[in-house]
């Protein structure tokens, strides 16, 4: 029988949930997509976008439609119900205990556990010359803490701009996502010794424009 798998996105159009369903739609699960109420907020100023616009896809509801998959419109993370084996985390806030409780949840942070938590992880490793991948996890009701599953390294390379890194990293955490069932199967960490720091919050602006002068020693340490 195959796995049967929930996807819990948004209640908007979603370039993570579109890129991670077309990755694994060949994998034959039974697919059941959750969409939680999306909340706008006004744009940050940033110095660099390090992730692509979310919102360039188009709605988890017409992909539901389009390839025939169960789709739920959920007023609050606790409609998601316990039908699945597994869910993965494509976009999402903080889950509530009622919604963990009893159900295997898998997120994929874009840092390493526990060394790099919370907000803007991908900014805050060059920042603080941490070294950079993905980790793999099962979540609870702290911040970035659950199981891990498997890091995934991000390489780093000395011909790299910013931008060609954020988007190595970008890509790596939806290759880790879409490949959940190969590190469930096989799972590896190679950094769990790596030290343990408390979740961040997002990077201030003043501190941000100091990433560019900092990324050719952030290159010197990591690249290859």
């Amino acid at each position: 029988m195959n796995m049967k798998v929930g996807l819990i996105t948004y209640q908007t159009p979603h370039r993570k949930t579109e890129e991670v369903l077309q990755k694994i739609l060949c994998k034959n699960y039974h697919l059941k997509i959750f969409a939680l109420p999306f909340i706008h907020r006004k744009p940050r100023k940033v110095c660099f976008s390090h992730r692509p616009d979310q919102s360039e896809s188009v709605l988890p509801e017409a992909l539901a439609q389009k390839h025939d998959i169960s789709y739920t419109a959920c007023s609050k993370d606790s409609d998601i119900d316990f039908s699945c084996e597994v869910y993965l985390i494509l976009g999402a806030g903080v889950l509530s205990g009622d919604c963990l409780k009893g159900k295997k949840i898998i997120n994929c942070h874009p840092g390493i556990i526990p060394s790099s938590r919370g907000l803007d992880s991908f900014k805050w490793a060059l920042y603080l010359m941490k070294p950079l991948g993905v980790t793999l996890h099962y979540i609870n009701e702290e911040v970035d803490s659950g199981e891990i599953i498997s890091v995934v390294p991000t390489h780093v390379y000395l011909s790299d701009g910013l931008e060609s890194l954020a988007h190595r990293h970008y890509q790596n955490e939806i290759d880790c996502l879409s490949r959940f069932d190969s590190f469930l199967a096989e799972p590896n960490n190679p950094f769990e010794d790596i030290e343990e720091s408390r979740p961040m919050k997002r990077m201030p602006y003043a501190q941000e424009k100091n990433l560019k002068c900092l990324f050719d020693s952030y290159k010197r340490r990591y690249g290859i």
